[in-house]
């Protein structure tokens, strides 16, 4: 797993150095280039949040240069001399990396928002009819199920993955040995552990495996550029915060971006691409691609958090990723998945 980010973190940096070519913190003509470095799947979003900022006067005229791609990677790439203004990681790991690093102040969650710019859930993708009648977790270690998720060496999302599938046991009144079991019975029925969360949807959508587990927010964005897929969510699942951060040596601009990012107008292009808001008074109606347009975040019977149900980022990335002992790291090297 270590081979595949070093790889990914140099093809990074390769791009990093072609988008240098086209500019740095300023364009011609004295306007300001913002860099954007993130995890494959906000990318729509981000895109389309810089197109609304680019109407105000604090947005007027700033250009961008971006580069996405699976969360972990992208973080050690950063750390590594990609150039960037701001980060926007699948988890907030991936922030304190940088932090250790010095390149973002150790304060960046010290708001209300605690460092988040967005918000999904864990849901279950099927094939459009869900042929295989895939109605939660317990159906997904049945034999005969395929089952896409990517790799959580490289992949935020599969963390957030990881975390949910745990909690379906571990917070309904199962043991950690039981919780342990139940991931070792689903990654014995993974097919497909690609890099990224946005691979492993172009996998799914591809024709690889029955179920792809995966943030809300990319299947309703699939059914945006006209995939035809379905999906489940889960009685239990996890509430997926992701970070947002200004590095240390940003141009100011950074932080006016933000503050927009984290408003009204930043977080309804979040929600029209099928991210759930992280502040209250968000219109969210009229979302395509949604099973329902106009209620498109029902509430799960049982939402987990981090906070709530895994203590912190710190405890669980020991307990569950570390490269060496961590459950999950383990339980994948045992299934011989991650070759």
């Amino acid at each position: 797993m270590k081979n595949r980010s070093t790889v990914a973190v140099a093809l990074a940096l390769v791009a990093a150095l072609a988008l240098s070519a086209c500019g740095g913190g300023s364009a011609a003509g004295g306007s300001t280039t913002l860099s954007i470095v993130g995890y494959a799947v906000p990318e729509a979003a981000n895109k389309a949040i810089a197109a609304q900022w680019n109407k105000t006067d604090a947005g007027k005229g700033v250009r961008f240069q971006t580069s996405y791609g699976a969360s972990g990677d992208q973080s050690r790439a950063v750390v590594s001399g990609l150039k960037a203004d701001y980060v926007h990681f699948s988890v907030t790991s991936d922030v304190t990396r940088l932090v250790d690093a010095g390149l973002v102040d150790a304060s960046w969650d010290d708001g209300p928002n605690k460092g988040i710019v967005s918000s999904s859930v864990v849901v279950l993708a099927v094939r459009k009819g869900n042929p295989k009648n895939i109605q939660g977790w317990d159906d997904l270690i049945k034999p005969g199920i395929g089952i896409v998720t990517p790799n959580p060496a490289s992949s935020g999302a599969a963390r957030w993955n990881a975390l949910a599938a745990w909690g379906h046991i571990a917070a309904n009144g199962g043991t950690d040995a039981q919780a342990e079991e139940y991931l070792t019975k689903l990654f014995a029925n993974v097919v497909a552990l690609p890099n990224s969360g946005r691979d492993a949807t172009t996998a799914f959508l591809g024709g690889t495996g029955d179920v792809l587990l995966a943030y809300e927010n990319e299947t309703i964005l699939a059914r945006q550029n006209g995939e035809d897929l379905d999906w489940v969510l889960p009685a239990t699942t996890i509430l997926i915060e992701n970070p947002g951060a200004v590095l240390k040596n940003a141009s100011p601009k950074a932080k006016e971006w933000l503050d927009f990012v984290l408003g009204p107008q930043g977080q309804r292009q979040f929600a029209l691409t099928g991210f759930r808001p992280i502040i209250d008074g968000v219109d969210t109606t009229g979302v395509k691609g949604a099973i329902d347009p106009d209620k498109p975040f029902p509430a799960p019977q049982k939402l987990l958090t981090v906070e709530k149900d895994f203590e912190s980022w710190s405890a669980l990335s020991k307990k569950f990723f570390d490269e060496k002992d961590g459950v999950v790291t383990k339980v994948i090297a045992a299934s011989g998945k991650a070759k």
